[in-house]
């Protein structure tokens, strides 16, 4: 072989991609935005050869997407019921679902509010005209506190005064403009704007807020997805979680 040849041949592996590069596309609940934007960050400095695509919205949305035929490979919800629903579709490889993260509900009020509820049933003042709530149909933060306002016994009761949000996070932005004197929201959600909204109390829900992940079928790439979920359990991304305020499952 000439050392002509060698050379064209050497350049041409130099400038060729590594034969696992590929993009992974994780759809993730709508509070996991900014951790896991971080954690996509760090997954791709330890995989320099693969890239994380994030989509985020309300659980049961990104679910309607993926069983609509979306090219998905990983799915990462903020409550069971919907990672059971995509179970039951078939839609996720079997024996890849795993909890990597927990939250809190809280109820939030703006900054300023002069009228801070303790509990559930001071929504129910005259004070309170609006209250910010994810639609229970298919945001998870909506469900649990409709489970918790059930449990008080307030669900009816409060009803006109709901704005209902296409997600937790338009339910944040409602209360920190001013838009509703409350609003039901993750823990994890108030921290983010701890300068604009503040915790008025905690909701106790009937059961606990664990986020689940798993690898959707026929995303394409579930290699790399495999990693992923992986790389999700492991302490420096459980590090990342912990600094936005989720708890280990």
């Amino acid at each position: 072989m000439s050392r002509l040849i060698r050379l064209f041949l050497l350049a041409a592996v130099i400038a060729s991609p590594p034969a696992m590069a590929a993009d992974v596309t994780v759809s993730a609940a709508a509070s996991l935005r900014d951790a896991f934007t971080d954690v996509a960050a760090a997954f791709r400095k330890a995989h320099p050869e693969h890239r994380v695509l994030l989509n985020t919205g309300a659980s049961g949305q990104l679910l309607q997407q993926i069983s609509r035929g979306a090219p998905v490979d990983v799915f990462a919800s903020a409550d069971q019921a919907t990672m059971d629903k995509a179970a039951r579709a078939g839609l996720l490889v079997a024996g890849t679902r795993v909890d990597f993260a927990r939250n809190g509900l809280v109820v939030a009020v703006s900054a300023d509010a002069s009228a801070v509820p303790s509990k559930l049933a001071d929504l129910e003042s005259p004070d309170v005209h609006r209250i910010a709530i994810g639609n229970p149909a298919y945001v998870p933060a909506g469900e649990y506190a409709k489970l918790a306002l059930e449990a008080a016994g307030l669900w009816e009761a409060l009803r006109p005064k709901y704005v209902n949000t296409q997600n937790v996070r338009q339910a944040l932005d409602y209360v920190a403009r001013g838009e509703t004197d409350a609003g039901f929201v993750y823990r994890t959600d108030a921290l983010l704007m701890a300068s604009r909204v503040k915790v008025a109390f905690e909701v106790p829900t009937p059961k606990p807020i664990v986020y689940p992940v798993a690898l959707v079928k026929g995303g394409g790439h579930e290699k790399v997805g495999r990693l992923f979920l992986q790389f999700v359990r492991t302490p420096e991304a459980q590090k990342i979680l912990a600094k936005y305020g989720f708890a280990s499952p």
